[in-house]
């Protein structure tokens, strides 16, 4: 039986351009077991689990002449040959081949006529090492009827039990005239789905997007914070459709121990990282900075209940995420002052609204970040991008090792999308006592993504030379 996407879903489908491609990519880095790990193990491994997420064998398809929102349909040809695939690396292979690898996998749309996702294993890595590099549409993972695939195929127990086994048969297809007639009959009954479906069919597609970012609650609560346009930057700029990635890997225990000396959250002391590396990146291009120069950010965090270790969070809802507007003291010259600024506008944010200063990296454990790296996507797909210059997308992950077919999962990173005119974007996440950064740029905007990521480190240094020093100021 068709069903048809909700308001938001349709909006991201069809916000797709030729420069924004709206997929939310993990990179995941495994240690290869003894016995080894292949393509048919992986293929056996997701097939298993597809069950539960049933929508990964669904494809969208389209009403004629736009007369309504675009309907979920069992894919009665679906190949998981198609979708999973193999990649490798001529030996011995080298992180920044990999990165490469993954920002033109990046830079490439998905096949609308097939289900909206993707799955790659990438051998030959150095060290031992293959890599599983998943991309899933953002019209596809909503945390609720649908969750990222790689959340599925991963197990905190190196042996888990067997799935059952599910035979699954597709659902016939409906013809191009029972879609039109179905959406005829909704047009007669719901006079504003039809308003909805013209506004979206004639291309007024930001408006969609932004009615639905302010319908649904569950995804993305009301911004709080300026609602003045966000300052002018480079990181605003025409892009294109190619794209740069680059990672940054830190100890959770930094972190923590600038928490403990100057307060705040973890999660203040990670936006105060970020702002101190893009501080560094703007002044190695020459813009000038003043005292009170700042970047705002766009920062999606989850809202939800920790998980205790060895729970059973296969197929567990994604819960919630709440957005709030930052702006990021890029002009102030002292790490810690930066560190204050931030966490003064975190708790101000979480006394409007609910406990964002619970949602840490630290305490917030057990999860699925990758799926919630879709959701705060999707948040930032569906506000205007002069709200903001730059989205931080930050999803804890567990604090314990998790496993795809017996081989450890040693790596985690977040491959978030561009929105169009931003020309970078940072995702992180927290596993098994690491901070893991994704940066996503375009290619042509942002040569220079590596200084990012190395001044990603020296900021986290900066700050933990603070901690350590008794002279600092507090």
């Amino acid at each position: 039986m068709a069903t048809r996407l909700t308001t938001q879903d349709a909006s991201f489908y069809f916000l797709e351009a030729g420069t924004t491609p709206m997929h939310v990519g993990s990179l995941a880095v495994f240690r290869t077991p003894r016995g080894g790990f292949t393509y048919d193990e992986l293929l056996t491994l997701v097939e298993s689990r597809l069950a539960l997420v049933p929508r990964y064998r669904q494809k969208v398809r389209e009403v004629a002449f736009g007369l309504a929102r675009p309907v979920w349909v069992d894919d009665r040809d679906f190949d998981i040959t198609y979708h999973i695939r193999r990649s490798a690396l001529p030996k011995p292979g080298s992180t920044e081949q990999l990165h490469d690898l993954v920002a033109r996998l990046t830079s490439r749309p998905l096949d609308r006529t097939r289900p909206l996702w993707e799955m790659y294993l990438v051998e030959g890595l150095a060290r031992n090492r293959f890599a599983i590099f998943t991309k899933s549409h953002s019209a596809l993972v909503d945390g609720d009827q649908a969750l990222e695939i790689s959340q599925v195929i991963l197990d905190d127990a190196k042996s888990p039990p067997p799935m059952a086994e599910e035979l699954w048969m597709p659902a016939r297809e409906p013809s191009d005239r029972a879609l039109v007639a179905s959406a005829l009959a909704e047009m007669v009954s719901r006079p504003g789905e039809a308003v909805e479906a013209v506004r979206g069919a004639v291309g007024d597609l930001a408006e969609a997007a932004h009615g639905a970012a302010r319908a649904v609650g569950k995804v993305a609560a009301v911004v709080r914070t300026a609602a003045q346009t966000a300052p002018t930057s480079p990181l605003n700029t025409t892009i294109s459709r190619n794209r740069r990635f680059s990672v940054a890997r830190t100890d959770l225990d930094d972190y923590r121990a600038v928490r403990r000396r100057f307060g705040g959250t973890v999660n203040d002391v990670v936006l105060t990282v970020v702002a101190g590396a893009l501080r560094n990146w703007l002044l190695s291009r020459g813009e000038p900075l003043g005292p009170y120069t700042t970047v705002r950010a766009l920062v999606p965090l989850s809202v939800h209940a920790p998980v205790a270790a060895g729970a059973d969070t296969i197929g567990h809802p994604a819960g919630e995420v709440e957005s709030f507007l930052v702006d990021l003291p890029v002009g102030e010259p002292n790490a810690v002052v930066r560190l204050s600024h931030i966490s003064h506008a975190t708790e101000a944010h979480a006394r409007q609204g609910r406990g964002v200063t619970a949602s840490t990296l630290m305490k917030l454990s057990g999860f699925a970040p990758a799926t919630l790296h879709a959701m705060g996507a999707r948040v930032g797909s569906s506000l205007s991008q002069r709200m903001f210059n730059i989205v931080v997308t930050n999803a804890p992950g567990p604090q314990f090792p998790l496993y795809a077919g017996g081989a450890r999962m040693i790596e985690m990173y977040p491959v978030p999308p561009l929105v169009r005119n931003q020309a970078m974007t940072i995702g992180l996440t927290s596993y098994d006592g690491h901070v893991y950064y994704g940066v996503n740029a375009d290619r042509a905007a942002m040569p220079d993504i590596d200084v990012v990521t190395t001044l990603l480190y020296e900021a986290l240094d900066e700050l933990v030379d603070a901690a350590s020093d008794d002279k600092s100021v507090r």
